[in-house]
């Protein structure tokens, strides 16, 4: 169980500098560099006015703060890095203080993630997933529900969002997005936004298949490697208890332009990471592996063009169809209207 300090003056009583930072967060959270005892430590503010993805996930309990308090956090892998070595609740702003470990995390940029690193991130990734996997569902409690991630990066959602006033530059690029998706793929853009609207089939069905704790949102800014081959993973701001695959394709649509192989082979690559840490898959992976990537691009189709969205459409279409038949292809209104 981790202790959480009452105030962020508190947390960081012993700092002998503390000055702001920039690290190009699309969350728009607030940063601090911050020395301790001659060690160097990132403090990031977390707030419903903030951060939009605390808007869009309605955050209003802070998930990380959760995973912290409740010891979640201590029993991930030996393999992955949080960098969280306290926490401070003060008022409505939690404050989390991390090791820095910029200079060891991806590079910015479009170069692909080297071989290597891309493997031992799935290696890695499915050494969190067999370590809760079968998790109970009251472990849910305070985390981010299927239906919540469904519905986050939603036409609707980012409406709300506009028509409280805020104008944060990643929520105002969803409903352009969509619109976009619509006119290029619009039997597609039917199934997702139906899905985003109405989780609720999606979500059951992905019920029947085994569950894990999962990460949410893999993204190469979120990910690093020191030297000994720990994986860093950063901003624990989509956690929940939620099918193994929901968080590889997240890894997939995400990092699609810096993959170093197709993502046919980085799917079996995962698989075979899960097997070979005990994970038997053969009874429920092609029906889980089809929804999840339904999930994703229901959360993501938006932002996809070109061939990189033809592969999407194609690979998901299929268990749309089953899933909700093909009349809610037909009606795009909400799209349009968002």
């Amino acid at each position: 169980m981790g202790e959480v300090a009452g105030s962020i003056e508190e947390l960081v009583k012993d700092a002998t500098f503390r000055g702001p930072m920039n690290p190009g967060s699309m969350s728009r959270s607030n940063f601090e560099r911050v020395v301790i005892d001659g060690g160097h430590y990132v403090l990031k503010y977390l707030s419903w006015d903030l951060d939009w993805v605390t808007r869009v996930t309605a955050d209003i309990s802070c998930r990380v703060l959760t995973l912290w308090r409740t010891g979640v956090l201590d029993r991930l892998p030996g393999r992955l890095d949080h960098t969280i070595v306290g926490v401070a609740r003060e008022g409505e702003v939690t404050a989390l203080l991390m090791r820095d470990v910029s200079g060891h995390l991806v590079p910015t940029g479009d170069d692909p993630i080297p071989l290597a690193q891309h493997t031992r991130f799935l290696d890695h990734m499915a050494a969190l997933h067999a370590t809760f996997l079968g998790i109970p569902e009251e472990d849910q409690l305070g985390l981010l529900s299927p239906e919540s991630r469904c519905r986050a990066l939603s036409p609707g959602t980012a409406r709300r969002d506009a028509e409280a006033g805020n104008r944060d530059p990643g929520c105002r690029a969803i409903p352009v997005g969509w619109r976009a998706l619509d006119e290029a793929a619009p039997e597609a853009a039917g199934y997702a936004c139906a899905l985003a609207a109405d989780p609720a089939p999606l979500a059951d069905a992905l019920a029947d298949t085994p569950a894990t704790l999962v990460h949410g949102d893999w993204k190469a800014s979120h990910l690093g490697s020191h030297p000994d081959g720990r994986t860093i993973l950063l901003d624990w701001a989509w956690p929940g208890r939620d099918a193994p695959c929901v968080d590889l394709a997240r890894y997939l649509a995400v990092n699609w332009d810096r993959l170093p192989e197709a993502k046919e082979a980085a799917i079996e690559r995962f698989r075979s990471a899960l097997e070979s840490h005990g994970v038997r898959t053969r009874e429920w992976w092609e029906r889980q592996l089809n929804l999840a990537l339904l999930d994703g691009f229901v959360q993501l189709g938006w932002s996809k063009s070109g061939d990189e969205l033809g592969w999407w459409v194609e690979r998901t279409l299929p268990a749309a169809r089953e899933l909700l038949g093909r009349r809610a292809g037909w009606d795009q209104a909400p799209v349009r209207g968002s």
